[in-house]
């Protein structure tokens, strides 16, 4: 709900609501955590929204797998570029003017997709898309995580995991509908994302504004940080969340084309639907993975990543779908159980002075994995065929889940900082 500014938030420790210029609005509690929860659907939703355009943009403009996964990864590359120089900004100028700045770039960037007439245009926008996460993916985690009532803290892993797997419905689904269906099927999705992503960003103008939390002038403290204290856990998070991510790689850059070879259907519908497994799981899982431990999730988590990536090379050898869809299921359920335990353990353990820099380091090191291995990947693709390139992006990641339970297993966790007092609504 809306109410006057001076009202609507009570000061805390971390973050100190100044009472708005000219009477501005501002968002309650409840609300607050709704569109930050929005913000964080976003950065899955622009992440995913390409994925059933690429094989039609390879079509129409004769691309390799070593373009389309160019485009794919160029979109990590941005997020790492702006984690690098600016992961701890939100620490200092508040989270609602650094996620206003990330939506502006991804709206920008869905607007070059909805016109882009050559492949040049896909790149400029997906780079968009990448910065503009760069800019919110850290600081509508900690909103989360500051929002949320003091009793449902636990819960705000689950939060942000769970909007990210609506985001990422959304985006296969809608978008597999409006390519197959509807006119102009390589800029109708993006309009529409264009249009959510306003509405977002007005929802977004009236959250509450927090003032710097940091040294001015003193852009060291802007780059993404991890204080020496903390650095076992984030190791711990970090390989979790690497493994999880490393997951976008192979369904989302590399996925289409092999649903393609597996269905024999060149219908982006169905293509999206089977596709749309994996988030749709991955939020089912998410509900059970609030309720573990996060060293359980954690290790949970991993044994079934390997288990699904094991899957998914037998599928692609053996060309069977079954085994396809049941790979897809295993790696939505373990992405959740990854993510929300790396997310509870580096929550715990993160100073709310520095949990902006925190969790953009843990982006950081996400995202460049996911680019780094597109970019691989894409070129053994094109040189010695998808199959080998998927089966060496299946081992990488179970490489990944053997680092994850060795950490999981041996690593003492942190008790909880205390929560944020309730705001009023």
């Amino acid at each position: 709900m809306i109410k006057p500014a001076p009202d609507s938030v009570r000061p805390t420790v971390a973050d100190r609501t100044e009472p708005p210029v000219g009477g501005r609005f501002v968002l309650g509690r409840r609300a607050s955590l709704l569109v930050s929860a929005g913000v964080v659907s976003h950065t899955l939703w622009t992440s995913a929204a390409p994925a059933l355009t690429y094989g039609l943009y390879a079509d129409e403009w004769h691309l390799t797998h070593t373009v389309t996964a160019g485009i794919f990864a160029i979109y990590p590359i941005g997020v790492v570029v702006m984690l690098v120089a600016f992961g701890g900004i939100s620490d200092q100028i508040g989270r609602r003017a650094t996620m206003l700045a990330g939506l502006s770039a991804s709206l920008a960037g869905a607007l070059l997709f909805a016109v882009a007439p050559d492949v040049w245009w896909v790149f400029a926008g997906r780079a968009l898309m990448g910065i503009g996460v760069g800019l919110a993916a850290s600081p509508s985690t900690a909103a989360i995580l500051e929002f949320i009532s003091r009793e449902r803290a636990k819960s705000a892993a689950s939060v942000t995991m769970g909007a990210q797997a609506i985001g990422f419905a959304a985006a296969l689904l809608l978008g597999g509908a409006l390519t197959e269906y509807g006119p102009w099927p390589t800029r109708l999705c993006f309009s529409i994302l264009a249009v959510l992503l306003l509405i977002l960003l007005t929802a977004t103008w009236f959250l509450p504004r927090h003032p710097a939390g940091g040294a001015v002038g003193d852009w060291r403290s802007r780059m993404p940080s991890v204080p020496t204290d903390v650095r076992r856990v984030f190791a711990v998070s970090s390989t979790a969340m690497m493994a999880a991510y490393t997951f976008g790689v192979l369904v989302l850059s590399l996925g289409g084309q092999v649903e393609h070879d597996l269905i024999g259907s060149p219908n982006a519908f169905l293509n999206s639907t089977v596709l749309s497994l994996f988030p749709i799981v991955m939020g089912v899982i998410g509900i059970i993975a609030r309720t573990l431990s996060p060293r359980v999730a954690l290790i949970a988590g991993a044994l079934i990543s390997c288990s699904g990536m094991v899957l998914l090379i037998l599928a692609i050898n053996e060309r069977d779908l079954v085994i396809y869809l049941l790979a897809i299921a295993a790696a939505g359920g373990a992405y959740s159980l990854l993510f929300v335990g790396g997310l509870q353990v580096i929550s715990a353990a993160a100073p709310e002075r520095n949990r902006g820099g925190i969790l953009a380091a843990l982006y950081l090191l996400s995202y460049l994995s996911m680019g780094a291995l597109a970019l691989v990947l894409g070129a053994i693709a094109t040189a010695r065929g998808l199959g080998l390139a998927v089966d060496l992006g299946a081992a990488a990641i179970i490489l990944m889940n053997v680092a994850t339970l060795a950490l999981a297993t041996t690593t003492p966790f942190t008790k909880p900082h205390s929560a944020a007092p309730p705001l009023s609504t």
